[in-house]
C-alpha cells in the first residue's frame, strides 16, 4: 500500500530531512514514486484526493495472512493491512453488523474519536490487537491519522520525496528509490496524527520519541525510538 501526501497535509519529519541532508542520496518526486508502484505491482486500486493526496494498494503478492483493504465511508479514506485478533468485540463496541471488515472498523473507530472527544486517541489504537498497519485520510479535516501494531508485524514505511511530499509504504525498496536517505522504519506501537501534533507511542503516550541518525552504510537514514521502551520501535 502506499499513501502519499503533500506538505500542506504532513510536515515533514526533521529527522528524514536531515537524514537526507546529512547524506545525501538520488531522490525523485511523488509523481514518479506513484508510477513505479504501478509498474511494480498488478491491478492497481489507485484514488486522487483533491491535490494533494495519493492513495493506491495492490493484492500483487499480498499475504494471505496481512490482507490489504481500501474504503470510504463520509468523506474518511483507509488503507488497511493485516487482521484483528478482536474484530468480533470490537464490532459490538461500535455498533458494527458482523459483515464489517476491519478497514471499516477502522474508520468507525477514527470516527468516534474525532467526533466525540475527548477519547484519547492512544485508547482508541490501544484497543486494536492483531498485525496491522493502517492510513486514515479524513477529507473533511485535512487529517492524516496512521498506526502500526506493537510488534511491527506488518511493514511500515516513511519518506520524503524529492519534491517534499512524505510517503508512507509497505515497501522499503520502493521508498528507498524515491526517498534515498530521508527514509526510515515507521515505528511500531506508534501513531502519527496531524490532530494532535505528530509521532506518539500508543502504549506509553508521555514517552518520548527520539530519531538516532543511522550509519552511512544503512539504508535507513534514522531509526525512531521510544524512550524507556525495552523494545526497539523500529525494524531493523
Amino acid at each position: 500500500m502506499l499513501g502519499v501526501f503533500s506538505s500542506s497535509i504532513v510536515s515533514p519529519p526533521d529527522e528524514l530531512v536531515a537524514a537526507g541532508s546529512r547524506t545525501p542520496s538520488p531522490k525523485t518526486t511523488a509523481t514518479t514514486l506513484r508510477k513505479r508502484f504501478e509498474e511494480r505491482n498488478g491491478s492497481v486500486v489507485s484514488v486522487e484526493v483533491g491535490e494533494h493526496v495519493h492513495l493506491a494498494y495492490s493484492h500483487h503478492n499480498e499475504s494471505p495472512w496481512h490482507p490489504r483493504s481500501f474504503a470510504v465511508k463520509d468523506e474518511i479514506f483507509c488503507l488497511f493491512e493485516g487482521a484483528l485478533d478482536n474484530l468480533g468485540s470490537l464490532r459490538q463496541q461500535y455498533g458494527l453488523a458482523k459483515s464489517a471488515n476491519e478497514v471499516l472498523l477502522v474508520i468507525e473507530a477514527y470516527k468516534a474519536l474525532r467526533d466525540r472527544a475527548p477519547y484519547p486517541p492512544n485508547h482508541v489504537v490501544g484497543h486494536l490487537s492483531g498485525s496491522f498497519a493502517f492510513i486514515v485520510f479524513d477529507k473533511s479535516t485535512s487529517t492524516l491519522f496512521l498506526a502500526s501494531d506493537q510488534f511491527g508485524k506488518v511493514p511500515l514505511y516513511w519518506g520524503i520525496t524529492a519534491d517534499g511530499y512524505v510517503a508512507f509504504a509497505d515497501d522499503a525498496e520502493l521508498l528507498k528509490g524515491a526517498c534515498g536517505k530521508s527514509l526510515a522504519s515507521f515505528p511500531q506501537g506508534c501513531f502519527y496524527s496531524t490532530a494532535v501534533g505528530g509521532l506518539m507511542c500508543y502504549e506509553n503516550p508521555k514517552s518520548k520519541i527520539t530519531a538516532v541518525p543511522a550509519n552511512e552504510e544503512e539504508i535507513w537514514g534514522a531509526t525512531f525510538k521510544v524512550e524507556g521502551s525495552a523494545v526497539v520501535a523500529a525494524r531493523q
